[in-house]
């Protein structure tokens, strides 16, 4: 069992890692760089220069920004210039209006903005926004998390300076070391006020969901899972609406309403993936409350556990770590213990490695549903002691162990992919000799 210690370290880190945001936390992170280097600069920005790692650029190149009915980084980096406030973190540009939208495409038409990929620093999360105004200069850097800030300075002002330090923020510095029998025994036995928070995620998740069924977003798959085309297909059983509910909230993220959801280890898509399944599963099944707030803190601890050794960014689509920790939950909420969900992870790893990201847009839901529909389909072969054993693949007796076999493809392996991928994405459209 774990220690008070022990407990105390993990509520600590599900609340910095489970925390609303409005739109793809990619973009976000850029225009939130961009309000907290104006905030220093003291004056709205004549030029705003920005350089971003290739993970970054991909992820933010096709999602629509919330509130704008536009997609991609220029109307971010404008919002952040000129209504952004830095105190708002992953909400940074919520105050966002009509008048404001167009006063940033005139400041999109003026060319103030100028973006370029950061080819000095190898990590994959990297956000440098630097502003010039009124005979001032100010520079604030992200990195390795979407709120993270390394370096602040105006002029010759250097107010922070932490570019050199790979342990991220300071608290960060005391986060336990994750196995999945200590996400589980915390799930599972710590006090439930203490966790009730989680109940958040499911009420902002769930109004995401709502708003993705009333209006028309992205590729509408939650609506053609629940129009009578969907139902006529798919039935109207609890795996169909898992389905369909999960693809409405991200329907409506990935367009960009302006809606928060409650993330998790910095993504939207991930936060409404390691919840909705669970909640919709916990209420077909009359599960109590107790059973649905420890179903979805083993969902989002997973998530997190996975993301440590991943890292926020990666060539494996996020999907795949979101859909893990859901098939946690709903195996526990089917009555499973520990072997089982062990066995719903070694399930989920043997079917979903490899799923490439290619950046944040509409079609995620696609990805979303697809890892969805794999966490239902392993936690029913999970309960039942069935599961994918070490003499296949990557598996490993250790489930710890078959963890970090995902997270070591999905960090380093794919390296090579994640290149491949934005070089096709930034060059769709051009021949081979303008490549």
């Amino acid at each position: 069992m774990l220690n008070n210690e022990e407990t105390q370290a993990i509520i600590s880190l599900m609340r910095r890692e489970v925390v609303p945001a409005v739109g793809c936390t990619e973009p976000i992170a850029v225009a939130l760089c961009v309000a907290k280097s104006r905030e220093l600069l003291g004056y709205l920005p004549e030029r705003i220069d920005l350089r971003l790692s290739a993970n970054i650029l991909k992820n933010a190149m096709g999602v629509g920004i919330p509130g704008t009915g536009m997609i991609g980084l220029p109307i971010a980096v404008a919002l952040g210039a000129l209504i952004g406030k830095s105190e708002y973190q992953l909400e940074v540009i919520k105050d966002c209006t009509p008048e404001a939208v167009a006063q940033g495409k005139r400041y999109i038409a003026e060319g103030r903005i100028h973006i370029s990929l950061e080819k000095e620093d190898d990590d994959k999360l990297y956000v440098r926004a630097c502003c010039t105004g009124g005979g001032y200069e100010a520079e604030a850097i992200i990195k390795e998390h979407h709120t993270h800030f390394v370096f602040l300075r105006r002029d010759q002002d250097v107010m922070m300076d932490h570019r050199q330090t790979r342990a991220v923020a300071e608290e960060q510095q005391e986060d336990i070391a994750l196995t999945l029998r200590k996400v589980y025994d915390f799930a599972v036995s710590t006090d439930l006020d203490k966790i009730r928070f989680i109940l958040d995620a499911k009420r902002l998740n769930e109004r995401a969901a709502a708003d993705g069924l009333r209006e028309n977003y992205g590729h509408q798959l939650g609506k053609t899972l629940c129009s009578p085309l969907g139902k006529g297909i798919m039935g109207e059983s609890i795996f169909s609406k898992i389905l369909s509910v999960t693809s409405c909230a991200c329907d409506a993220r990935m367009a960009g309403a302006m809606i928060p959801v409650m993330s998790n280890s910095g993504s939207g898509n991930q936060g409404i993936c390691t919840t909705m399944p669970v909640v919709v599963f916990a209420e077909e099944n009359h599960n109590t409350e107790e059973e649905l707030i420890r179903a979805l803190t083993l969902s989002n601890l997973t998530a997190i556990y996975i993301k440590q050794s991943l890292g926020s960014l990666s060539a494996l689509c996020g999907c795949v770590v979101a859909s893990t920790g859901s098939s946690t939950g709903i195996t526990y909420l089917m009555g499973g213990d520990y072997e089982q969900v062990s066995y719903a992870v070694k399930n989920m790893i043997a079917n979903l490695t490899g799923m490439i990201c290619d950046g944040a847009k509409p079609s995620c839901a696609l990805k979303l549903t697809t890892g969805v529909g794999t966490a239902v389909m392993s936690a029913m072969l999970a309960i039942q002691h069935k599961h994918v054993t070490s003499a296949e693949g990557i598996i490993d007796d250790d489930v710890d162990r078959s963890i970090h076999n995902l997270t070591a493809i999905g960090s380093t392996g794919m390296d090579i992919t994640d290149r491949y991928v934005l070089d096709i994405m930034t060059h769709k459209g051009k021949t081979p000799e303008a490549k």
